[in-house]
């Protein structure tokens, strides 16, 4: 049986898929003076996960979290469990201590896009995601205290609130590069006040 290899229509493609490769690809490589189409930076995935911490044996907030994840990235999250026992921390191996979800493709820019234009936003007190938060391969962590800027969670499944990170996974050559490509998709980085 073969498989067909068409592309998607135009209309089912994410804004920030099309936008990457339409617009973006083409100024990364004049800006950055790169050689190859191939060393332009890009989006490989996107890591969603809540760590459960002290509530690791309270079982309403582990079904919480899971439909929290469930709901804003379409994905079953996966539990991730300890993997050795500490007793200062009353933690036995096997335990689970996190959920997470991996994004790609058609899904990690979605996410991303209301990441970005929906939820961001909604943050009270927002001045901008930290410029500090990308670690030497260049892959960028943000992190949010609670899951009720979410739009499409309901008040009563915030009640019981928890927080939960999102980390960029991004391959390129320096960690500025990463920087440059999450501007172009519209990440708003804080500014730096001068002194």
């Amino acid at each position: 049986m073969a498989t067909s290899t068409k592309s998607k229509p135009i209309s089912e493609v994410s804004r920030l898929k099309n936008l990457y490769y339409s617009k973006i690809v083409e100024e990364l490589v004049k800006e950055l003076n790169l050689k190859n189409v191939n060393e332009v930076p890009r989006l490989e995935k996107i890591v969603v996960n809540v760590g459960l911490g002290r509530g690791k044996d309270d079982k309403k907030l582990i079904e919480v979290a899971t439909n929290t994840i469930t709901k804003i990235t379409g994905q079953h999250p996966v539990q991730t469990k300890a993997k050795k026992s500490i007793a200062s921390f009353k933690l036995r191996e096997g335990n689970v201590i996190g959920l997470k979800v991996t994004l790609r493709d058609e899904k990690m820019y979605e996410f991303m896009d209301r990441l970005i234009n929906i939820v961001l936003p909604r943050l009270r007190d927002f001045h901008g995601v930290s410029n500090k938060a990308f670690d030497k391969s260049g892959n960028f962590s943000i992190g949010l205290v609670e899951q009720s800027v979410f739009p499409e969670l309901t008040f009563e499944e915030t009640t019981t609130a928890h927080g939960l990170q999102a980390v960029f996974v991004v391959n390129s050559l320096k960690p500025e590069y990463s920087r440059l490509l999450l501007e172009k998709f519209g990440m708003p980085f804080e500014k730096v006040r001068e002194k």
